[in-house]
């Protein structure tokens, strides 16, 4: 459960405020949803706090799941299949909609590696930014630190 006032990640989108919990009347039922509003774009976005969990609304990672997030980041040991730009575009895009921080770190880390041995399509590219901003963001707010020195460290990781 979230209340007023609590930061919380959604998938794809990145961290938000709940800015008020609302009940509606949908299809003659009423609904509890979270008013979740996006810090980078101020997008709101309404979920229902019945599915919140299935639709991978979670809390902001721990300090220490950030060391975790950073060790994936710096992980060599992995191998990207010989697959065609658009199924691996598909792929991370799934990763990303699980929600999960670190299969966000792990499309970063594959995006990152892969545009160093070859270019990347435009999709890829916009998805490297994507993830890289959307990790920025969760990692200094869970750090308490400014997003250009959580940038800085990113940027040392992949030089």
């Amino acid at each position: 459960m979230f209340a007023k006032g609590d930061m919380a990640v959604y998938p794809a989108h990145g961290v938000g405020v709940i800015t008020s919990i609302e009940t509606q009347r949908v299809a003659g039922v009423d609904q509890t949803f979270y008013v979740l509003q996006i810090l980078e774009n101020r997008m709101t976005i309404l979920i229902p706090t019945q599915s919140s969990k299935h639709a991978g609304l979670r809390s902001i990672v721990s300090k220490q799941e950030v060391d975790k997030v950073l060790s994936i980041l710096e992980d060599r040991d992995m191998e990207i299949g010989p697959q065609t730009w658009n199924r691996r575009y598909r792929d991370y895009m799934d990763k990303i909609k699980t929600g999960s921080i670190c299969d966000l770190a792990e499309v970063l880390r594959d995006l990152f590696l892969l545009s160093v041995d070859k270019d990347l399509s435009y999709g890829e590219r916009k998805m490297l930014d994507t993830a890289r901003s959307l990790l920025v963001k969760e990692l200094s707010l869970a750090q308490q630190v400014d997003e250009e020195k959580m940038s800085q460290r990113i940027d040392r990781i992949f030089p």
